[in-house]
């Protein structure tokens, strides 16, 4: 099995992070993110789809739709999905609301399940050969992105969508809570050769760190410097 594979430059989305530049002063550790629930607009979705978004879907959203119409990939291209904490915020408002009030409200459930991100992403941008959500232990990305690369390492799939997001941990997990954990969201296209019109940088699996931002900073100066 070959062990080389190429990633795309990185579609991003970080609160206090607006520019291309900005992201690139933060992967140089001069700029940090921004512990705060910004979300992106999402103006070009339907009012109604939005309105009730979590921060992390919004982010999803927004780096996959960023991708998708930068890239024109096609909407038949498979997407894994990868992260530590998942939609954190409404898993704790419905514990809570189990607690307190012995009850929850079927679309708060619904929008607070780990795949509900990137369904409510494939819906947007209207993609169509489903995907794979990914939950590895102990914060390792090595672990969550050697998954998504199985397919395109074998020779199954030439290309795939991989899509990393994690939103600010709320206020109250925060005397439990890793202060360097920050909300940020990015997606690249995974291929087994250099995909034509794209910028892309060939790795081994030697090259990927287990700290997503590790990862995103390295990966950054890769592609943008």
């Amino acid at each position: 099995m070959q062990n080389n594979f190429y990633i795309s430059e990185p579609y991003l989305f970080a609160p206090g992070l607006e520019s291309k530049e900005d992201f690139k002063l933060w992967a140089e550790n001069k700029k940090d993110i921004s512990l705060e629930k910004t979300a992106p607009s999402l103006s070009y979705t339907d009012a109604l789809f939005r309105r009730r978004l979590s921060q992390l879907s919004k982010m999803t959203v927004e780096v996959v739709h960023n991708l998708i119409e930068t890239t024109n990939i096609d909407n038949n291209t498979k997407i894994v999905f990868v992260s530590f904490r998942g939609e954190i915020d409404r898993e704790f408002k419905l514990n809570k609301s189990i607690i307190e009030d012995e009850a929850i409200l079927p679309a708060g459930f619904s929008l607070s399940v780990f795949n509900a991100p990137i369904a409510l992403a494939t819906i947007a941008c209207k993609l169509k050969a489903g995907y794979n959500a990914v939950f590895p232990s102990y914060d390792n990305f090595y672990d969550g992105l050697t998954c998504a690369l199985s397919s395109v390492l074998a020779g199954k799939q030439e290309k795939i969508i991989f899509v990393y997001a994690d939103e600010l941990i709320p206020e109250d997990y925060s005397e439990f809570a890793p202060k360097d954990k920050p909300p940020v969201a990015f997606s690249v296209i995974l291929s087994k050769s250099k995909l034509e019109n794209i910028n892309s940088v060939e790795y081994s699996l030697s090259d990927i760190q287990k700290n997503v931002y590790d990862f995103i900073k390295f990966h950054i100066q890769k592609c943008w410097n």
